[in-house]
């Protein structure tokens, strides 16, 4: 430790007072206090000495300021995640009752039996858009067809779906 190590390290020694009072007014508590200035110290201690500090005690006070803002705003992100996990222990279970995980299972039975029973190529068309990625030019390629017969095949079959869905006649 040389240079502007050690001038810092002997100063965060004569001003430490001084700075521990202007750390707690930003930290709002002693012990956070102490605990910024002895990273301040720990950082003092980590600087090299590559080129002088003219102003050593005005550079020492910004030092502390900034971390200290640092500090705060480090125990405001903990504290608001802090919060956050403790309104999601504290919520009641968002499991779906038994009466809702019936009334689930019927209308995906509906659907399923909504698109087994999809006329071709519509049922083709859809599951190789929906379910293999394929773009409605690539499937209008593949097939010989126009894209907007593809579109068309698409709407039905997401019409015929959609009214199945909501437990009305899909019709094609």
């Amino acid at each position: 430790m040389a240079g502007n190590s050690a001038a810092l390290a002997t100063m965060i020694i004569a001003e430490r007072a001084a700075l521990l009072r202007r750390v707690e007014r930003i930290v709002d508590d002693p012990a956070d206090a102490e605990e910024v200035v002895q990273s301040m110290w720990l950082k003092v201690q980590a600087m090299d000495d590559g080129r002088p500090i003219l102003s050593k005690r005005a550079y020492l006070f910004r030092l502390a300021r900034n971390l200290a803002l640092d500090f705060r705003r480090s125990q405001q992100r903990r504290g608001a995640l802090a919060d956050a996990v403790q309104t999601v222990l504290s919520e009641s279970d968002d499991a779906p009752g038994q009466d809702r995980i019936v009334d689930s299972s019927q209308v995906l039975e509906r659907v399923r039996a909504a698109a087994a029973a999809l006329p071709e190529p519509t049922r083709t068309i859809f599951r190789l858009n929906r379910f293999e990625g394929e773009s409605q030019p690539a499937i209008a390629r593949r097939l010989g067809i126009s894209t907007t017969t593809v579109e068309n095949h698409i709407r039905r079959a997401l019409n015929a779906l959609a009214a199945a869905r909501d437990g009305r006649d899909p019709q094609l």
